[in-house]
């Protein structure tokens, strides 16, 4: 999901068009259902659009969820292998959405993909057969593999006719495929390959939808990037050298683009280059580490979740004493301890306010948008260095 999500974003950014997406897991490795939403435009997206344009399926499930939410004039890309899927067959569905579904479609017992399909249809929504199979067996005979284990490619397939429906050339998608795969050629000219078939299969649906996409001339350089990217590469434009942190969701990212982007040595003008990322055994661990980093004089910082903001409360109290410059990224989620690692909300902002022990200066940034964070990850050094001072 994940790699669909990256091609279809470089594929429009490519196209000089601002991106925006949103993406939505469970804690689990395998099973819940998982989506990731996408949008762009011509200017700037400063939020995400609940109502759906185009709902690229992979298995019946995305169906059965998100077909309501897609506008009149919009598609569903769906396997056509998988009409007579039963709602009943997937466990998965909480009972308060099975029991929402079956009502919408006149309080039947049970109902399959087709029903659903036929449906959104009557609202005008343009149901769109991607013959996955297929076209996977085609692409065997090409490149001399069996259909059975080209399963990868479906995904590539499914955003590559999301985005043929609506208009958009394929040369931006082409060019994405091979960033997306750049160290394997073959791979990349694979999934070209297997892109390609799907674009032409879904073209004679285009002229139904209402909505277009279309690549324009972009006037400056742009950067796709994820919040966390954002973060860490205004850490290092910011001055910062040393950052500490144990593994937790979803900061973890932000110190994984840290770790490879580890520099050490002279840089062409002589001076110091560097940047150290270190896991810890535990977040107390991290914050004392890096207030550790602090006291020699570099600009240290660590990032966390709510749960390990808690634990770093006694090094947070310590370094507000000793007056020590740290910067802590926060990222919130829902719920204490373990509760709803992989969701996100602003419970955390009251308690960072007033963390820590006793009075000290706090300085908290809540960035509004990921061009903000990256900003603020910079600033917050300033201000760390030059509020530590009662």
């Amino acid at each position: 999901m994940d790699s669909a999500a990256t091609i279809y974003a470089r594929a429009c950014a490519f196209g000089g068009l601002h991106v925006y997406g949103e993406r939505e897991y469970y804690s689990n490795i395998k099973g819940e259902h998982s989506y990731y939403t996408v949008m762009a435009a011509d200017e700037k997206i400063r939020s995400r659009y609940s109502k759906i344009h185009v709902l690229a399926s992979f298995e019946p499930e995305t169906i059965f969820r998100h077909s309501w939410d897609v506008l009149p004039g919009g598609a569903i890309v769906f396997d056509p292998e998988s009409r007579g899927d039963k709602l009943s067959q997937i466990p998965t569905v909480e009972k308060s959405v099975v029991k929402e579904i079956l009502q919408t479609l006149g309080g039947v017992s049970d109902c399959s993909i087709s029903d659903v399909l036929a449906y959104v249809e009557r609202k005008g929504v343009v149901v769109a057969p991607l013959p996955f199979g297929r076209l996977l067996e085609d692409v065997g005979r090409q490149i001399n593999e069996e259909p059975g284990k080209l399963t990868r490619f479906v995904n590539v397939m499914a955003v590559a006719a999301s985005l043929s429906l609506f208009g958009y050339d394929f040369p931006p998608i082409e060019r994405a495929i091979e960033s997306t795969f750049r160290t394997k050629p073959k791979v990349a000219q694979q999934n070209v390959l297997a892109a390609k078939m799907a674009y032409d299969s879904v073209a004679a649906e285009r002229s139904k939808l209402r909505f277009k996409l279309t690549a324009v001339a972009a006037d400056e350089p742009r950067l796709l990037v994820t919040g966390a990217q954002a973060v860490a590469l205004g850490k290092i434009a910011g001055g910062g050298r040393f950052q500490s942190y144990y593994p937790i969701t979803p900061a973890s990212d932000e110190s994984f683009i840290l770790e490879e982007h580890e520099a050490f040595g002279l840089n062409e003008e002589g001076g110091v280059n560097y940047y150290l990322a270190l896991q810890a055994e535990d977040e107390i661990a991290a914050a004392t580490m890096a207030i550790g980093a602090a006291l020699t004089g570099v600009r240290a910082s660590t990032a966390t979740s709510g749960p390990g903001f808690c634990l770093m409360m006694e090094g947070l109290g310590w370094s507000g004493m000793n007056e020590v410059p740290l910067v802590v990224t926060l990222y919130q989620r829902g719920g204490p301890s373990t509760g709803l690692p992989t969701r996100t909300e602003q419970g955390d902002l009251l308690f960072a306010l007033t963390a820590g022990h006793g009075e000290f200066p706090r300085v908290v940034f809540s960035s509004g948008d990921i061009e903000e964070s990256f900003y603020d990850a910079q600033i917050a050094f300033n201000y760390a260095e030059r509020f530590r001072f009662r």
